[in-house]
């Protein structure tokens, strides 16, 4: 029983805990700032990967800086990172251009264009379309391409210097086929001939990626035997971190992007995109909905008035349900519905209707409600979770946690450990780090956590209401100008 170091590699920050296997306790953590996405073009989102790992090496020396951490004892990684991300690297395995990220939208055309040739749906977010769009637009970096890494594969190739990715992670690029657990070769032969041999070998949930390199073994004063987890995405690894690998657990993730997604052991979607059939980090499947715009929609509100998210709550909380406008939180397009062309808005304004509070939680139903679209989408296909785990930024947020409970009429639990994803991408080092992969997820399954939230019917029948009203309104501006 030793150490394991859980990384979160996100859009806003890099996460680095340590656990302690022993004592079944995190007992230290480190977070530092990644700069926010670049956006050269309209519609683009990117990220250098260098500062990736400035932030990585500066959150990693701060955990192993304290005193809780017997650098010595450190046994194994697990890395968790923002899916979709495409980083192109050259034949000396340098990066060619800035990340196009999740939230990197310049691809839409490029998305119908391959939704169309292959027979499936592919979000624009999806790494797919922004190798199309590489492909199309610059064509010289597109033939210098040695190979591809999303996030997670990339951190991982800087640690054991081995190029491989996991099922899970690998489900969320638009080139793979989740029912046969393997790359779709015509969906790759299509976009170019040569793709195939660029996409990075897929590998086991339970297997190793490889081991720290030795001379980051000797930099961070670590024993030169540390070896590194596949790794996963961060829903994949949030997913984990909350204890929510049993068939029919459901999880909302509250961060600069929403994601409602619950464990299954068969592949769960419908006719559209909007669910996406993920793989997991336990070998089964993870449906998941994602909405584009979650906690930048409250730090939007909260920078405009110039109050903290607390005093806004505090505000919101003496608003009755059904006082507020309607608010379409679409800052920066949408997801789910696939409507990247849509944007923002304040329906249904009357005088008063623009106080601070107000307009707060106007804010936070409309997320809400746009998850509660996906809830809708879950149940209709036969996924019936009986609790929700909120887990993210927002998940901090009482309030907001109530109204999910009273919207999805369903119990909600919080997690202590609301840092779900690098947790997990610990949980999954320590649990490839023994005889049984299952077994010692089971053994280290958090067991602490808040008291539960009860659903209120009655706010919950008002919230409901709204929430149709909200996803009408969406389809009158939005659907029609696809």
């Amino acid at each position: 029983m030793g150490l394991y170091l859980g990384v979160d590699l996100g859009t806003q920050s890099l996460k680095v805990l340590v656990y302690d296997a022993t004592t079944r306790q995190v007992v230290a953590r480190a977070s530092r700032p990644i700069p926010a996405p670049e956006s050269p073009r309209p519609g683009a989102a990117e990220q250098n990967p260098a500062d990736w790992w400035n932030a990585f090496d500066a959150a990693l020396r701060s955990v192993l800086d304290d005193q809780a951490v017997q650098p010595s004892r450190v046994r194994a990684i697990g890395v968790s990172g923002q899916q979709h991300g495409m980083v192109a690297l050259d034949a000396a395995g340098e990066v060619l251009r800035p990340a196009k990220l999740w939230c990197d939208l310049e691809a839409s055309q490029q998305a119908m264009e391959l939704s169309e040739k292959i027979g499936r749906n592919i979000p624009p977010g999806f790494t797919a379309p922004k190798l199309l769009w590489m492909k199309q637009n610059e064509p010289q970096l597109f033939s210098a391409m040695h190979r591809l890494c999303l996030p997670h594969d990339w951190l991982n190739l800087c640690l054991s210097g081995n190029w491989l990715t996991d099922h899970g992670d690998a489900s969320g690029n638009g080139l793979y086929d989740s029912q046969l657990g393997q790359y779709d070769l015509n969906a790759t032969t299509w976009l170019d001939s040569e793709l195939a041999d660029k996409l990075p070998p897929l590998q086991a949930y339970d297997n190793w990626h490889g081991t720290l390199l030795p001379e980051l073994a000797t930099q961070y004063g670590l024993p030169q035997d540390v070896r590194i987890a596949i790794g996963s995405g961060d829903n994949m690894m949030s997913a984990l971190g909350a204890g929510a690998w049993q068939e029919g657990s459901l999880v909302a993730s509250l961060g600069t992007s929403g994601t409602l997604f619950g464990s299954s052991r068969k592949p769960l979607t419908g006719d559209d995109c909007d669910l996406s059939p993920f793989r997991d980090a336990t070998g089964g499947w993870l449906p998941l909905y994602c909405i584009q715009n979650c906690t930048t929609v409250t730090e939007e509100v909260s920078a405009g008035f110039g109050l903290s998210l607390e005093e806004l709550t505090s505000l919101a909380g003496e608003i009755e349900p059904g006082q507020a406008p309607l608010f379409l939180p679409y800052l920066t397009g949408e997801r789910s519905p696939n409507w990247p062309h849509a944007s923002g808005v304040l329906h249904r304004i009357r005088p008063g209707d623009l106080q601070a509070g107000k307009v707060f939680r106007a804010a936070i139903e409309g997320v809400s409600f746009a998850l509660f679209a996906g809830l809708k989408k879950m149940r209709a296909l036969g996924f019936n979770g009986k609790e929700l785990r909120v887990v993210g930024g927002g998940a901090h947020n009482l309030f907001w946690c109530q109204l999910l409970a009273d919207l999805f009429d369903t119990r909600v639990v919080r997690p202590k450990e609301a840092d779900s994803a690098a947790f997990g991408a610990a949980l999954q080092a320590c649990a490839t780090d023994g005889d049984d992969f299952h077994s010692a997820l089971d053994e280290h399954a958090t067991t602490n956590k808040e008291a539960a939230l009860e659903p209120d019917s009655g706010r919950g029948a008002i919230y409901r209401e709204l929430a149709q009203e909200s996803a009408e309104l969406g389809q009158k501006l939005f659907a029609s100008a696809q």
